[in-house]
C-alpha cells in the first residue's frame, strides 16, 4: 500500500512540475533581406541562376511560405510592423520619412524578450531611428554596418565590447555582418539569445566585390550579376552561422527566420542604371506583377521561410497567406509571453499541423494612396480611382482585372477593407496623395485607366 501511495505521490509531482515548468528558452535568429525579389529565392524559382546552396538547405530544413508576405512595400513600416507585430499604420508609420515617435513608445520583441533574460543584437541596417540610439529599443549589442562608411556600433567585428561609437571596419559590409553575427552567437552560447541579422542587401548602391560578382556569367546585365554577387555574400554568411550553430550543438536550439522587408525596385524596365546607386537593383518579381512601392504582388509578396529542426516538419510547403507581422507573435509564445493587442498570429501551430484552417481569414494593406485586401484566392486592389480584383489562383501575375465579371466580391471586399482601415491612424483607405513616380507605375505595370 505505501508504495502504491509512493507512486501515486509521484505522478501527481511530475505533472504538477511539468504544469509548472517554465516554458522554452530557444535561440531566435532573424535574417532580413533588403529589396530582394520573390524570384530571387531558390524555392520559388528553382530555374534561376542563383548560387544560394547554404540557404537552399535551410530552407530545406524548415518551412517555406509560397504566399507570404510584407506589412509594407517600403522598409521602414516593414520593419517597424515586423519587431512589433502590429501594423503599422496604427501608430502612425506609413511610410519612409513617418515620424517613429510612437514606434518608441511600445515595446519590440528585444525589448520583450530582455525581460526573460534574453540577450539580443541587431546587426547590419536599422532604420528606424538614430543608429546611436539602438540599444535604446532593446538589443544590447548593435553592429550597424552597411556599407564602407563608419557606423555606430558597440560590439567590434572581432567580438570586443565597445563604447557606443562610430568605428571603421575594412570589411565588405555583407562579410563584416555575416561574421560579427558569428562571433555574437559563440559569445552568448550559453544564454538565450536574438539575433536580427539585417542586411542591406541587395539594395543599392550595388557593391559586390570580384570574389562574389565573378562567380556568374559576364553576360548577364552588370546590375544582375552584383546581385547575385550579394546574395552569394549572405548565403556564405549563412553557411558559417550554420556552422557555428551545429559547432555549439544549438542547431535545434535556434529557430531561424528567413525573409525580405519587401519586393525588388524594378525601375519599370529593370534595366542597368547609369549610377550604381540608382535605378534597378538587379533582382527579380517575375512572374509576380509590379514592384517596390506597389500593393501588386511584386511589392509585397516576398521569400520567407522558417528553419526549427525538430519542431518544424523538414521540406514544408506552407500556402495559406501569411505575413511579417506573424514573426513576433510567434517567438514571444514560444517563451511564454502574452502579449494583447497583436496583429500577427503564431504560426507554430499551423506549421506542424495542430491548426488546418488559414491562420488568416485575409490580409489587408494601406500604403498613401494605395489599398488592398487579400480574402483566399481574391485580391481586391485599389489606387487612387483605380479599382482592380484579381484571382490570384488562376491569375498569379495580376493581367486580368475581373472588377466587372465579379462586382458582388469586389463590394464584399472593399466593405472588409474599409472596415479595417477604421482602425489605422488616421483612419481610411488613403493617407496622402500618391507621388507621380508610383502613378508611372500603375501605369506601367497595370496599364492606364
Amino acid at each position: 500500500m505505501y508504495r502504491f501511495f509512493a507512486v501515486i505521490f509521484f505522478l501527481l509531482f511530475k505533472n504538477a512540475m511539468l504544469l509548472g515548468a517554465p516554458p522554452e528558452k530557444p535561440n531566435f535568429i532573424i535574417i532580413l533581406t533588403d529589396d530582394q525579389g520573390w524570384a530571387d529565392f531558390s524555392a520559388n524559382s528553382p530555374n534561376s541562376n542563383l548560387q544560394t546552396p547554404n540557404l537552399d538547405k535551410l530552407v530545406r530544413a524548415g518551412a517555406n511560405f509560397t504566399n507570404a508576405y510584407t506589412s509594407a512595400p517600403q522598409c521602414v513600416p516593414t520593419r517597424a510592423g515586423l519587431l512589433l507585430g502590429k501594423v503599422q499604420n496604427k501608430l502612425e508609420i506609413e511610410k519612409n520619412g513617418d515620424s517613429l515617435e510612437r514606434f518608441a513608445e511600445k515595446q519590440n520583441i528585444a525589448e520583450l524578450l530582455s525581460d526573460k533574460g534574453y540577450t539580443s543584437a541587431l546587426i547590419g541596417k536599422w532604420h528606424l531611428g538614430p543608429p546611436k540610439e539602438i540599444p535604446d529599443h532593446g538589443f544590447r549589442f548593435f553592429y550597424n554596418h552597411i556599407s564602407t562608411a563608419p557606423f555606430w556600433a558597440n560590439f567590434s567585428d572581432q567580438g570586443a565590447l565597445t563604447d557606443n561609437q562610430k568605428i571603421n571596419s575594412s570589411k565588405y559590409h555583407i562579410e563584416g555582418c555575416s561574421e560579427t553575427a558569428v562571433t555574437f552567437i559563440r559569445e552568448f552560447a550559453q544564454a538565450p539569445f536574438l539575433l536580427f541579422l539585417s542586411l542591406r542587401a541587395p539594395h543599392v548602391p550595388l557593391d559586390a566585390p570580384h570574389k562574389y560578382s565573378d562567380r556568374f556569367p559576364k553576360k548577364l546585365p552588370e546590375a544582375r550579376r552584383q546581385a547575385l554577387g550579394m546574395f552569394a555574400a549572405i548565403d556564405d554568411g549563412i553557411g558559417l552561422i550554420q556552422e557555428e550553430l551545429r559547432r555549439l550543438n544549438l542547431t535545434k536550439e535556434t529557430c531561424i527566420f528567413y525573409l525580405s522587408d519587401n519586393g525588388a525596385p524594378l525601375k519599370l524596365e529593370a534595366k542597368n542604371a547609369t549610377h550604381p546607386a540608382l535605378g534597378w537593383n538587379g533582382s527579380y518579381n517575375a512572374p509576380l506583377n509590379g514592384e517596390k512601392g506597389m500593393l501588386t504582388e511584386g511589392g509585397i509578396r516576398v521569400p520567407f521561410a522558417i528553419s526549427w529542426p525538430g519542431k518544424i516538419p523538414p521540406g514544408s510547403s506552407y500556402d495559406h497567406p501569411v505575413t511579417s507581422l506573424d514573426i513576433a507573435p510567434t517567438i514571444l509564445e514560444q517563451v511564454g509571453i502574452e502579449k494583447e493587442g497583436l496583429d500577427g498570429i503564431n504560426l507554430l501551430p499551423y506549421l506542424r499541423g495542430n491548426k488546418e484552417e488559414p491562420p488568416h481569414a485575409f490580409l489587408c494593406w494601406r500604403w498613401i494612396a494605395q489599398a488592398a485586401i487579400r480574402a483566399g484566392k481574391w485580391k481586391f486592389l485599389k489606387c487612387e480611382d483605380r479599382e482592380y480584383l484579381f484571382n490570384l489562383e488562376e491569375d498569379l501575375s495580376e493581367r486580368e482585372n475581373l472588377i466587372h465579371q465579379f462586382p458582388l466580391v469586389s463590394v464584399d471586399l472593399e466593405k472588409k477593407l474599409l472596415n479595417w482601415a477604421q482602425g489605422l491612424n488616421p483612419p481610411g483607405l488613403k493617407n496622402g496623395e500618391l507621388p507621380e513616380l508610383w502613378v508611372e507605375y500603375f501605369d506601367y505595370h497595370l496599364g492606364k485607366e
